[in-house]
C-alpha cells in the first residue's frame, strides 16, 4: 500500500499544472471594475442588463463611437485562448467596411498587445461582426496599420442570437503581424456607428482567457 501511495504521488507530481481560466469581463456578476469608457466620436452607452436570467453588458450607439476598455497587463503564455459570446440586433449596412467611411460594426472585441521596441505603438486585433465580409476574412484597419480586422461573424442570418467564439490569440498575432506575442496590455469591446451615422445595439457576455484545450 505504501509503495502504491508513493507511486501515485510521483505520478501526480509529474502531471502538468492546469491554468485556471482568467475572467477579464465578469459581466454576469455585474462587475465592470477596471473597465473605462474611451471616447472617439460621441458616446456609446454601456450598461449591465438582464438577458434571459443572466447579466450581460449592453452597448447602444446612436451615430457614436466609444469603447469600453480594460487596461491590464495580461500574460498569454499559459492562457492564449480568448472566449466570448455576443449578440447583435442587426449588423450595420455600409457599402465598404474596408474604408474609413465604412469602418462601423455593431460588435467588436479588441485585444491590444505592446509594440516592438521602446517607443513602438501597440498593435491590436479587432474581431468584428461584419455586415458583409465573409467569416474568416481579415484586412488592415483603414485608420491605422497597427490594427487588423477579423470577421468572426457575418451578415444577418444569426442576428438576434447569442453566438460564442474562441480564438487562439498567439496564433492570430503570429499570422496577422508575423510576430510572437506573449502578453496583452488591454482588451475592449466596442459598438460603433459614427462613420455611417446609424444606430447599433449589441450585448456581450463574459470574456475569458483559457489554456489551449481548456
Amino acid at each position: 500500500m505504501l509503495r502504491f501511495a508513493l507511486l501515485a504521488a510521483v505520478l501526480l507530481a509529474a502531471l502538468p499544472l492546469r491554468a485556471e481560466p482568467l475572467v477579464l469581463g465578469r459581466f454576469s456578476a455585474g462587475d465592470t471594475e477596471g473597465w473605462q469608457l474611451r471616447h472617439f466620436e460621441g458616446e456609446t452607452r454601456y450598461r449591465i442588463v438582464e438577458d434571459g436570467g443572466t447579466r450581460v453588458l449592453e452597448a447602444e450607439s446612436d451615430g457614436a463611437a466609444s469603447s469600453f476598455y480594460l487596461e491590464r497587463e495580461i500574460d498569454l503564455t499559459a492562457r492564449p485562448v480568448l472566449e466570448w459570446r455576443w449578440r447583435v440586433e442587426a449588423p450595420l449596412r455600409v457599402p465598404d467596411e474596408r474604408v474609413r467611411a465604412g469602418d462601423d460594426f455593431a460588435a467588436r472585441v479588441y485585444v491590444v498587445a505592446p509594440g516592438e521596441g521602446l517607443f513602438a505603438l501597440p498593435v491590436a486585433i479587432s474581431y468584428v461582426w461584419s455586415g458583409s465580409a465573409p467569416v474568416g476574412a481579415d484586412w488592415p484597419n483603414p485608420f491605422t496599420s497597427k490594427v487588423r480586422m477579423v470577421a468572426v461573424e457575418s451578415g444577418t442570418a444569426r442576428a438576434g442570437e447569442w453566438r460564442s467564439h474562441r480564438r487562439n490569440l498567439r496564433e492570430d498575432f503570429r499570422r496577422l503581424f508575423g510576430r510572437e506575442v506573449d502578453r496583452l496590455e488591454g482588451v475592449a469591446v466596442m459598438t460603433d456607428a459614427d462613420n455611417s451615422r446609424q444606430r447599433a445595439r449589441a450585448r456581450y457576455g463574459d470574456i475569458v482567457l483559457r489554456e489551449e484545450g481548456g
